[in-house]
């Protein structure tokens, strides 16, 4: 059965997902260094998970790359992040990246959390 996404949000999680997978077929070796840096980056240290999804979406917002802004702000719903907490670096990040960075965080950041906060119901 084909995926059918419940909104624009799932949708570009499964798009970036299967690209992901399409570079780990053509790359593996790369895909897997990339991986396993990737996730030591993310392991609970200093700052716990939850602290580094935030600052994920902060750097997403202010590089104004969409799909990390969507990836990072379900992992900083996943990792437990408030929508205050979400706000509060989305506001860090459009200090930094000013109105190019706002105005993803009041797009697509509120939609993606609407969106997957749906989900959940």
């Amino acid at each position: 059965m084909e995926f059918q996404p419940r909104n624009s949000t799932e949708a570009a999680l499964h798009d970036y997902k299967l690209g992901l997978g399409t570079f780990t077929q053509k790359m593996p070796d790369l895909a897997h260094h990339y991986n396993a840096f990737t996730e030591a980056c993310f392991k609970e240290g200093a700052l716990d998970q939850k602290q580094k999804q935030l600052i994920a979406l902060g750097i997403s917002l202010y590089s104004q790359d969409e799909y990390c802004i969507i990836y990072h702000t379900k992992g900083c719903l996943d990792q437990g992040a408030s929508e205050q907490e979400i706000l509060e670096s989305v506001g860090v990040a459009a200090a930094f990246g000013g109105g190019a960075a706002m105005s993803q965080a009041v797009t697509l950041v509120q939609e993606c959390m609407t969106e997957l906060n749906e989900l959940k119901q």
